[in-house]
């Protein structure tokens, strides 16, 4: 596949996150998907990776991932991006806030045949945590 096409799995994927449409994640996530760094409780393959979705868009239920830049090489493709939402639900312990926060990161993935095979992401987890108030900074 050309990176063009390795991109546009990428822009596709983003599109589940911000729709939470799980046919989207059926044709674009390979069955036996791999996350180097599984979020705490995901479980494993295409299935967990949907769980996790969709348990973020019901925590934060008008989430959008924004992509700032992508580039790709070969079978990877690289992301920096942005993440909003309003904290509605209980979320790694925190009970829901109602704040509106913003997370940065960036995620590698690698595309074969067409599907997502396997993830790597880089989240600004602390200062999500401190958006929702469960770490001050001293």
């Amino acid at each position: 596949m050309s990176l063009e096409q390795n991109k546009a799995v990428l822009t596709r994927f983003v599109d589940f996150i911000n729709t939470g449409k799980t046919v989207i994640a059926d044709e674009v996530v390979a069955l036996d998907f791999l996350e180097r760094d599984p979020f705490p409780g995901q479980q494993p393959g295409r299935e967990g990776l949907k769980a996790l979705i969709l348990m973020l868009r019901t925590t934060f239920p008008d989430l959008v991932w924004i992509v700032d830049e992508m580039v790709a090489e070969g079978e990877m493709v690289a992301s920096r991006f942005t993440w909003r939402g309003t904290h509605r639900c209980t979320f790694l312990g925190v009970p829901a806030t109602g704040k509106q926060i913003t997370v940065t990161g960036m995620v590698f993935d690698r595309v074969v045949e067409g599907q997502l095979v396997e993830s790597q992401i880089l989240m600004d987890t602390l200062s999500l945590l401190m958006q929702l108030g469960a770490i001050a900074l001293l």
